[in-house]
């Protein structure tokens, strides 16, 4: 089973915190539909297997037309064999989720939309640059479920400077009551190179704080554990049975082809990206060439992901997992390592191994550092 990913790097508006691959130059829609229909072909042969998910990310691929949807899900199926139910993924922003869209999307068989709700709130939605308001949040959601869809996904973002706690809680009552199968909760980053870090920067905005987010963090974790939600990994949160499976598979290591510009892509032994740059990914398209960088990885590259990208996840890391696609040697250097942090209540044993504690997943990804393995080329310690 394979994956797919495509990067739609158009937006109406720049959010403040935004520091995705994107361009506010809607008129070049066109011409990047039809790079991306060239740029298919000229990747038919990156991945094997029968496609399972199909991802449209972005930037806001809500922004397409119906007929630029259709032409390249069309080029999808000439050049790939896709599963009967795979699951067919459209990140879509409030304001351009109206009922003739959502429609719409259905018919062309999209099965699960990803709703860029951030917040019912008015002001962080003003203090984030958003371009929906709080009536269109709900609206969308209203029109997405009138239409027939019940595979849904909504983001919010939390620790922004001007969210209480108990605007926090009502987010969360509010998707709760809507009965929205999937939330991703993302803490706020503040990003070298886009708005919010030139105007923290200045003192025109008031900076993050991480003590208030850590509570963010904690409260979003009992509310919707509470309500029986799964915290299947750091940033997601689902009803049983409806993980995200394109991100899950990502997170377990499935191949996937990332297609457009900034689109990442991987295959066990490499990991490759296109060029961050339209105009550049429009030019060596039309030269039937695609423009990326790659990265080939090894045996310690794959174990320190395999670190992150596990302790990420509810399930933690197994140990036989280590053994069997890294070696004896790893599981020994994860074993020498695991003592510490189960006596600081940061680890906790599973079946197969190690997972993070409750108290200690605010700290994921830096916990999961201190595992890495630090060598020469060869994978010597």
């Amino acid at each position: 089973m394979s994956g797919i990913y495509i990067h739609i790097p158009f937006c109406k508006k720049a959010c403040h915190y935004c520091n995705f691959h994107f361009s506010t130059q809607t008129q070049y829609l066109n011409e990047f539909t039809e790079a991306l229909l060239k740029e298919i072909e000229l990747q038919q042969k990156y991945i094997s297997g029968k496609i399972e998910t199909l991802y449209f990310g972005g930037g806001t691929p809500s922004l397409l037309s119906n007929e630029a949807l259709q032409s390249i899900l069309n080029q999808l199926r000439n050049h790939f064999d896709f599963d009967t139910d795979f699951e067919f993924t459209l990140e879509a922003n409030p304001d351009d989720l109206s009922s003739a869209a959502a429609a719409s999307w259905l018919e062309i068989g999209v099965n699960r939309l990803s709703i860029g709700i951030q917040s019912f709130q008015a002001h962080s939605l003003g203090w984030m640059n958003r371009a929906h308001s709080v009536e269109q949040a709900h609206q969308a959601i209203q029109n997405a479920q009138a239409a027939g869809f019940t595979n849904m996904s909504a983001d919010l973002i939390y620790g922004t400077p001007h969210l209480s706690d108990q605007d926090l809680r009502q987010d969360l009552q509010i998707l709760l009551d809507y009965n929205i199968p999937h939330i991703s909760c993302y803490a706020l980053t503040v990003e070298e190179k886009t708005a919010l870090f030139s105007m923290i920067q200045k003192k025109n905005l008031q900076d993050i704080d991480t003590s208030q987010q850590a509570r963010h963090f904690d409260l979003i974790i009992e509310t919707l554990e509470d309500a029986g939600w799964e915290h299947y990994e750091i940033s997601n949160f689902s009803k049983p049975n409806h993980r995200s499976k394109h991100n899950s598979n990502y997170w377990n290591g499935v191949p996937y082809l990332g297609l457009g510009p900034a689109a990442h892509s991987y295959n066990k032994h490499s990991r490759q990206w296109n060029v961050a740059n339209n105009q550049l990914y429009f030019q060596s398209i039309k030269k039937n060439t695609v423009p990326f960088e790659i990265e080939s990885l090894n045996i310690p590259a794959q174990f320190n992901e395999y670190m992150m990208i596990s302790l990420r996840q509810m399930e933690g890391c197994s140990l036989k997992i280590i053994r069997n696609e890294f070696g004896e040697k790893y599981e020994a250097h994860v074993k020498s390592l695991v003592a510490t942090y189960l006596q600081n209540n940061q680890l906790q044993q599973t079946a197969m191994g190690f997972a993070l504690t409750k108290e200690a997943k605010f700290f994921a990804d830096g916990i999961a550092s201190d595992f890495f393995w630090i060598n020469d080329p060869t994978g010597s310690l």
